[in-house]
């Protein structure tokens, strides 16, 4: 099977990459090395791939390059993963994150209707929840009041997903992925920034008092669930990927604290505009469809993480 993967330098989809060479699938990959940060850590994520893997340097803003991909590589399945990230990033540049997280994906849309791909997969996020009163988040809950650009531009793709499956028949799953970190994550997430710092005894900081809660998924979770759904047949699905176990953040600092073997220097900010107070998956309909069960808990993943971290260093 032929499968693109947009954004397939980048944390999830190197590790996506890498399981799908494993299972001998035919990767195309697409990146453009966008700068939010450094692009020498993604040419290194897929440094070692070889024997099944194609990488193009290409923007999916540029439909023309997109469009030579697909006439050349005959893709079966896309997994979309590319995209502007970061909450707070999005806020000050919304038109950027508006022409890559929406137009970016309408071209994948309409070159995957084009050239009649079996299947496309999305990575959106659970941030298109917003401040949800009700917990753990269902697919059914509502996803109308985003809280921020990033967030309201993941949800547009959804809806232009969903449009594409009612329009054209194309088969569409939209994964809502929870806080996921791992090895190669990037550095601007928060298990990453904190280990980086308390590892070289500078200051962390907490936003807020250290109460809000996060469901942290580990990599490795998350890729199973997506190589799951390519082994099913779905017309049209959102679906959560999560650990559904909730962590504060203060119990966050304090596992990455022993993982290091260092304290933390806490450094007290306010809490940021577009920052939710918990995100917490229910994953029951990602265990249904897709047998899914994430094997990965909070205490041992952050020891995964720190190891990771510790090697690459």
């Amino acid at each position: 099977m032929n499968v693109l993967v947009t954004g397939g330098a980048g944390f999830i989809g190197s590790n996506l990459c890498e399981r799908l060479l494993a299972e001998k699938h035919r990767v195309v990959c697409i990146d453009n090395f966008d700068n939010y940060y450094s692009p020498e850590i993604k040419r290194k994520n897929i440094s070692g791939f070889s024997d099944g893997f194609v990488f193009y340097e290409a923007d999916i803003r540029d439909t023309a390059a997109l469009a030579g991909i697909f006439e050349k590589e005959k893709i079966d399945v896309v997994v979309h993963l590319a995209g502007k990230v970061g909450v707070r990033a999005s806020l000050s540049i919304p038109k950027e994150y508006v022409e890559v997280n929406v137009v970016g994906t309408l071209n994948l849309l309409e070159l995957s209707k084009e050239f009649k791909v079996k299947k496309f997969v999305f990575g959106s996020s659970s941030s298109v929840y917003g401040n949800n009163l009700k917990v753990p988040f269902s697919e059914r809950d509502s996803a109308d009041c985003p809280i921020s650009t990033y967030a309201a531009t993941k949800r547009a793709a959804e809806l232009l997903c969903r449009a594409y499956h009612r329009l054209h028949g194309l088969p569409v799953v939209c994964f809502r992925f929870f806080t996921v970190y791992g090895p190669r994550g990037r550095p601007d997430m928060a298990i990453y920034k904190f280990t980086k710092l308390i590892s070289e005894g500078r200051p962390v900081d907490r936003y807020g008092d250290g109460t809000s809660k996060r469901d942290y998924t580990f990599v490795s979770d998350v890729v199973d669930g997506i190589t799951a759904s390519l082994k099913k047949d779905f017309g049209f699905e959102i679906i959560n990927l999560g650990d559904s176990n909730v962590v504060e953040l203060n119990y966050l600092i304090s596992l990455i604290e022993n993982a290091v073997g260092k304290k933390a220097v806490i450094s007290q900010k306010q809490l940021q505009p577009g920052d939710v107070d918990i995100t917490y998956a229910d994953i029951s309909k990602a265990g249904k469809l897709l047998g899914y069960s994430p094997k990965v808990k909070i205490e041992e993943g952050i020891k995964k993480f720190v190891m990771w971290y510790k090697n690459e260093r």
